[in-house]
């Protein structure tokens, strides 16, 4: 078994042509009402015709109070079905899967672009630069209708054509704001322990699973343990929560942890790579999918050894969007950044996406 040798879903039964996909990247390129650009379906074509086994989309906000940031891909109007139909029958044309990663900004929806105030599990504030942010705690109704809102994107994926929809419980938004013991302090049942605090994520996914046919992936992306100023999320837990999700129904538990190859800081002492953890837990009828600082195939292939059924490229796919393809030479050496902007133009970034990648230290030379 390789990177190169193809995978097939055990619930689904759709399979990767390989074992390599493209994260779901932010690149802020969609139109502003939340359809698709031609700029998005070229960075997303682009991929699919690299070889890329799968393609996850950007995070696509399920309503318009979830919208995190400007030129975000929406998924929670009918209008935005076109764009998404002509995205799926494109990436299908290449035989590559195609998948919507869909989530809610929560605290992170800002009120200039969602136009709503920011709500989360528990009230709190945050810090964007200089700026204050008042969050409110959502209300039983807002989040009665954020499930509702999950399970209709979903809908609407499958209408369109994809094969599936991840969703996005990591880095800092609002289903892991529901999993964070620092974010979550409430005292109902959607808070407090650890089951109260994961039965939002929990209850989003076996809904979606009851309401598509079991041929349609559904996947969940996970946070392993705190990073940057996302706190909250024990380890322990994440193992557990990727269990549970498995016995929901889960296709794929998707882990986040930065860097693929890593050891948990909880267990940093230990000889167990973090990806292994969930490996040993999580059911063979699902995939384990892990991302972070992949570059060589040297590095994949060691992804895989470690307990992981696929790889996913951010950074790395960004920068050489041929990647699968370029592996297959024994010689291929990776072209890591900084990269040119005519290089990132090439790769088809468009100069909004490559200014916001600038926020990266070293990605693009200046």
């Amino acid at each position: 078994m390789t990177l190169l040798t193809p995978y097939t879903f055990r619930n689904s039964g759709l399979t990767s042509v390989n074992r390599i996909a493209l994260a779901p990247m932010t690149n802020q390129q969609s139109n502003e009402d939340g359809t698709l650009s031609n700029d998005e379906y070229n960075w997303l074509m682009r991929r699919a015709v690299g070889g890329f086994g799968i393609i996850i989309t950007c995070a696509a906000h399920v309503s318009k109070d979830g919208q995190g940031w400007p030129g975000e891909l929406g998924i929670f109007d009918d209008s935005h079905l076109s764009g998404l139909q002509r995205l799926a029958q494109g990436i299908h044309q290449y035989q590559s899967l195609a998948i919507v990663q869909i989530f809610h900004g929560g605290a992170r929806s800002p009120f200039d672009v969602s136009g709503s105030q920011p709500w989360s599990a528990s009230a709190h504030i945050i810090q964007v630069g200089s700026k204050n942010i008042d969050v409110a705690e959502g209300s039983v109704e807002q989040i009665e209708s954020t499930i509702n809102a999950f399970v209709a994107s979903a809908k609407r994926a499958h209408e369109a054509g994809f094969d599936g929809i991840e969703l996005h419980g990591a880095h800092g938004y609002l289903l892991h704001q529901f999993l964070s013991s620092v974010t979550n302090k409430r005292s109902d049942e959607w808070g407090g322990s650890f089951e109260k605090r994961s039965k939002l994520i929990r209850t989003i996914l076996q809904k979606i699973k009851t309401s598509l046919p079991s041929n349609f992936i559904v996947g969940v992306r996970l946070s392993p343990e705190d990073k940057y100023t996302f706190q909250g999320i024990d380890f322990d837990e994440s193992l557990a929560l990727a269990a549970l999700l498995s016995d929901d129904g889960a296709d794929y538990i998707h882990v986040s942890p930065w860097d693929a190859l890593k050891k948990p800081e909880k267990y940093s002492e230990g000889e167990k790579a973090l990806i292994t953890y969930f490996r040993d837990i999580i059911p063979a009828k699902t995939a384990v999918i892990v991302a972070g600082e992949i570059w060589s195939r040297e590095d994949g292939e060691k992804a895989i050894s470690l307990g992981a059924d696929i790889v996913a490229l951010g950074k790395g796919a960004i920068g050489m969007p041929d990647w699968p393809k370029l592996i297959k030479d024994p010689n291929f050496v990776p072209i890591k950044p900084p990269y040119s902007v005519s290089h990132l133009k090439d790769a088809r970034l468009t100069p909004k996406f490559i200014d916001y990648m600038k926020r990266w230290k070293g990605f693009v030379k200046e």
